[in-house]
């Protein structure tokens, strides 16, 4: 009985795999132009304050996740439903000027890094400004080094 080879031609592929990741890499930055272009083209006032931030794409080339940011965070859950209803739009233009043999499966999920990320800046401003009052208003700091007796 002849032994079965496990895996095959290309089945060695990993994310290890530095022409792979650079291959992923690219595929999902020129998805992001793409998508970014696209986006320019729609006339629906839920896309008008929207882009797109990043495009996670899988190893084998078939699901793309598409981030987005909206400038008013309220409006995200309707740049969402929009961006569904042209996800089949999308994925044509993709299809059409990528140079890929499969047009991966669009994806389109809200970024919430970017709010995380303006949300701890925020604290930390805050809590610098607490620090920088609470700090400049001690006794005997008159920034001179001297004491608050005087001379």
């Amino acid at each position: 009985m002849a032994r079965r080879r496990r895996g095959g031609r290309g089945r060695h592929t990993t994310s290890s795999n530095p022409a792979v990741a650079t291959r992923v890499a690219r595929v999902g930055e020129s998805i992001r132009r793409i998508v970014a272009s696209e986006l320019e083209l729609i006339d629906d006032e839920r896309l008008d304050l929207v882009s797109i931030t990043s495009v996670d794409v899988d190893r084998a080339l078939y699901r793309a996740v598409v981030w987005f940011t909206a400038l008013d965070g309220d409006s995200e859950p309707a740049a969402a439903e929009a961006f569904e209803e042209y996800a089949g739009l999308l994925r044509r233009a993709v299809g059409s000027q990528a140079r890929l043999r499969h047009t991966p499966r669009l994806e389109f999920r809200p970024d919430t890094v970017v709010r995380s990320a303006e949300r701890i800046e925020g604290i930390l401003r805050d809590d610098r400004g607490v620090a920088h009052r609470s700090v400049a208003h001690e006794p005997g700091d008159d920034h001179t080094g001297g004491s608050d007796d005087g001379p």
